[in-house]
């Protein structure tokens, strides 16, 4: 069973926790630390696949929640899979559909068996439980899928985590059973809320399932960014060392940093897409709206040291240009930049891990400089 998967350690910074390493799966390899790009709809909205590969992506992410509604599993599965549908050759990984039942407050309801909602899109009643969740991914077919977990909000006290956290754990057990595929690994998910305690009990007790890999979960659910680090640096050094660890939903410069300082190995986050479509770019760790007045007549690149299609063949004032005509491709220009430059910064991050110069060459970052 094991065959398909593997993850091994090349290097460990000899100051922080941080690590590189490579994980292994049935499409290819995964060079961590790594960014991973969210794909929600089997897309990473308004970039080919081709595109995607050209930003350094090794791995994507697509959402089950969402792929159930529309065009549904079963059709998926007709066309072949995720891979072969969505046209994209390399890993992939699809969430378990948790995250999006936690935003569907309004309209669902939490039950020992699973999570019964109206669907957003016609108004009927669907039910997802643990064995249903596995059952979607197993026919959507990604290398890596999620275990259904419940995802407490931010702030609750700390019974209602402890009721979500043990439910999550109950939920795991009736995910382990209902897998079904030996080509496809599961990961369990570490929830508890900003309650370290809770973090660690869960931590502990989902070590004790042999998988091929563990995520942290419910940390970017509203919570302020001192707390999402102080959860990951009590959480990632509980979870095993031989597997790769992933926390989920969070791609900003510094929170990556300080998350892999603290020994985390993968990321994904809707940030480098979303900001594009509100004309926002990000260049070394910075923010900018290239609507701004001061973009129109600047014909230099959005960063002159990008390797990305984008730097590579348009200016600023090009792309402004594009925004203010709304033009779709200005969205897809800066999308391709934003997710080569988070993926650049990971790929940055594990070069120096590997030279161990990580905590002198991203001091700053840490909090150190």
């Amino acid at each position: 069973m094991g065959s398909h998967f593997s993850y091994t350690c090349q290097a460990r910074c000899c100051v922080t926790k941080a690590r590189a390493g490579v994980f292994h799966t049935p499409h290819g390899v995964v060079k961590t630390p790594r960014f991973m790009p969210v794909g929600t709809l089997a897309n990473v909205k308004t970039v080919t696949p081709a595109q995607l590969r050209g930003t350094g992506a090794q791995m994507v992410l697509a959402n089950t929640y969402h792929l159930h509604l529309q065009p549904g599993e079963d059709l998926v599965a007709e066309a072949g899979g995720l891979h072969r549908f969505m046209g994209w050759d390399g890993p992939m990984l699809t969430d378990s559909g948790g995250f999006q039942v936690f935003s569907l407050s309004e309209m669902r309801q939490i039950s020992d068996e699973g999570v019964t909602f109206r669907s957003p899109r016609d108004g009927k009643i669907i039910q997802i439980t643990p064995e249903r969740s596995i059952q979607i991914q197993n026919a959507l077919g990604a290398d890596v899928i999620m275990a259904f977990d419940e995802c407490p909000p931010h702030p609750a006290t700390w019974d209602e985590v402890k009721r979500a956290t043990d439910r999550t754990m109950r939920w795991l057990e009736r995910c382990f059973a209902a897998h079904t595929r030996t080509d496809q690994a599961l990961f369990p998910i570490v929830q508890g809320g900003v309650y370290p305690d809770l973090r660690q009990e869960a931590a502990e007790a989902i070590a004790q399932y042999e998988a091929f890999g563990y995520a942290i979960g419910g940390v970017s659910v509203g919570e302020p960014p001192e707390l999402i680090e102080k959860i990951v640096q009590v959480t990632a050094p509980l979870l095993p060392e031989d597997k790769p660890r992933y926390l989920m939903g969070v791609g900003t410069h510094k929170e990556m940093v300080r998350a892999i300082a603290a020994g985390v190995d993968l990321f994904d986050c809707v940030i480098p897409t979303r900001l594009a479509r509100h004309g926002a770019a990000l260049v070394q760790g910075d923010r900018w709206n290239l609507k701004n007045n001061r973009f129109r007549r600047d014909f230099t690149p959005l960063d002159d040291t990008c390797p990305c299609y984008t730097c590579q063949n348009f200016t600023r004032a090009y792309i402004s240009h594009l925004l203010h005509a709304r033009e779709i491709l200005a969205f897809t220009l800066i999308s391709i930049h934003n997710i080569t430059e988070l993926v650049r910064f990971t790929q940055r991050i594990r070069e120096a891990i590997l030279g161990d110069r990580f905590a002198v060459e991203f001091a700053e970052w840490l909090g150190h400089g």
